[in-house]
């Protein structure tokens, strides 16, 4: 296959530009302990994998890697982790995390303004050391190392509480760093987007999250008085369907307009005032903080890598020099290397978990925790193909990529919704010699093995998960649906009028 432009222009200084003993010794460094996979342009390399030398990534871009990528979790051994791994598993071999604060901001000019803001935010919880990078393309990376978070809270271990504590100390740092880059904006701001794509909308008065709008309906089945609360994004088709149970024809009842904030758990059915009146632009969008990253086994650009669209090197920056900096100064032939883990002290951000999780607690006080494989199981009898998300449908076909971690999601998936377990192994078999290169079929024999020691796991929820690897293209049924399981049986459900055929009466 012929090269793009943009391949032929970074592979010409791959080489060149990895071979500098000083770059390699950069990425080595940084990576110890975390999971670290090359990326060869377009396709990621296989997971787990880890460097044992400083001459790996060297030896990884002679074999046609273009850019290197690592965890935000800090491992006792990488090699240990595999897909599937339950929650207590991980717990085990995670021995820390550093918190990864991601801007992805597609204006550049605004994109330094958000950074300078979340920069600010950090000072102003007495974090003193961070470090800052370029991400190579328009964004940025700043890093508050592991070493600075307590290893305790309220006796359990800081490193057991990924993703849920940093995600909460993110969603802080996006509330407050709002405040501050409102502050900052020039005047004409508002005109300048008066026509660009970016959300506008109600916001909510607690988090200052733009609302979704929805509308609440009422299914209702006159037959077997069955009804259901089911709410639709706004002007939605609603399709005509039928009751699972009895097949009778559902009407649609109460219908009620209703925004929701997906940060802080409440519509405006139960808390009317608690929403804004105007519609305004959305600044998270601007800033690009984006919570993807806070996601377990999720992977970011290494310090010093390449980026495949730019050819420019992830570069690590004084944070404040951000103003000043340019795109040019990302120039892998010209870049001096500076430490990307700066030295601070112990303990240094107990005041910014404090203000986050105080800040969190008055904000969600009616949020309930999360119970990891918690469902209802369930049997679906006529189960078709036809009826699977996207994401599912793209992974049976074959992969190359995250061969391994669609093995859990296609286990959890079709033991979820009650496949017997020798259908579910053909299934496995079958799915495998789809695969370019299939795996061995004893990785397939230890998965099924492990799975069927415990109760059946939920699959993972959607987006995160399968834009890792690659699979992720959702449909409009995927937008209130967030996970493959519920897909399919509500898929499953609603299809169920076109597969009934009522009995003819006899004469």
């Amino acid at each position: 296959m012929e090269q793009s432009i943009r391949e032929k222009r970074i592979r010409k200084i791959t080489n060149l530009y990895y071979s500098k003993p000083d770059i390699q010794k950069a990425i080595f460094e940084f990576c110890k302990n975390r999971e670290t996979i090359p990326r060869y342009f377009e396709g990621f390399g296989k997971r787990p994998d880890s460097f044992e030398y400083k001459g790996d990534s060297f030896e990884l871009v002679k074999k046609g890697a273009t850019s290197l990528h690592c965890s935000e979790e800090i491992w006792q051994d990488p090699m240990k982790i595999y897909t599937g791994m339950n929650e207590e598993q991980a717990n085990e071999l995670r021995i820390g995390w550093d918190l990864l604060i991601d801007i992805d901001c597609k204006w550049f000019d605004y994109s330094k303004l958000a950074a300078k803001a979340v920069i600010k935010t950090l000072k102003k919880h007495k974090i003193k050391k961070i470090g800052v990078k370029f991400s190579g393309g328009k964004g940025w990376h700043i890093l508050i190392p592991w070493k600075t978070f307590p290893k305790e809270i309220n006796g359990i271990k800081t490193s057991s509480m990924f993703p849920e504590l940093p995600r909460k100390i993110i969603s802080y740092i996006r509330y407050y760093s709002e405040k501050i880059l409102q502050e900052s904006l020039p005047k004409d701001f508002y005109s300048q987007f008066k026509n660009v794509k970016i959300k506008r909308g109600v916001k909510c008065k607690i988090c200052n999250e733009v609302a979704r709008e929805y509308e609440q309906v009422e299914l209702y089945c006159s037959k077997c008085k069955r009804s259901e609360i089911r709410k639709f994004e706004k002007n939605e088709k609603k399709e005509e369907s039928f009751c699972p149970e009895c097949k009778g024809k559902i009407s649609l009842k109460n219908q009620v307009e209703m925004m929701e904030c997906i940060n802080c758990n409440f519509n405006s059915i139960d808390k009317p005032s608690s929403f804004s009146k105007n519609i305004e632009v959305d600044l998270f969008e601007l800033m690009g903080l984006d919570l993807v990253l806070v996601s377990p086994r999720h992977l970011f650009r290494t310090p010093y890598s390449l980026h495949e669209k730019t050819s420019l090197a992830s570069v690590v920056i004084d944070p404040e020099k951000v103003s000043e900096f340019e795109m040019k100064d990302a120039d892998p032939m010209k870049v001096k290397v500076k430490d990307f883990m700066p030295n601070v002290e112990e303990g240094e951000a107990k005041e910014l978990i404090t203000q986050a999780l105080d800040w969190y607690k008055d904000n969600n006080p009616d949020q309930e925790e999360k119970k990891t494989g918690d469902f209802k199981q369930i049997k679906l009898s006529n189960l078709s193909e036809k009826n699977f998300p996207p994401c599912i449908k793209n992974i049976l076909k074959g992969i190359s990529d995250g061969r391994q971690r669609s093995i859990f999601v296609l286990i959890s998936l079709f033991r979820s919704v009650g496949m017997d377990r020798d259908e579910l192994e053909k299934r496995m078999y079958d799915w495998n010699e789809k695969n370019t290169p299939p795996l061995k079929q004893g990785i397939i024999k230890n998965q099924l093995k492990v799975a069927y020691k415990g109760k059946p796991l939920m699959a993972p929820n959607c987006k995160e998960y399968y834009q890792g690897i690659g699979v992720c293209e959702p449909d409009s049924f995927c937008k209130l649906i967030k996970n493959p399981v519920n897909y399919l049986v509500r898929k499953t459900f609603s299809s169920t009028k076109k597969e009934f055929k009522p009995k003819k009466n006899k004469k």
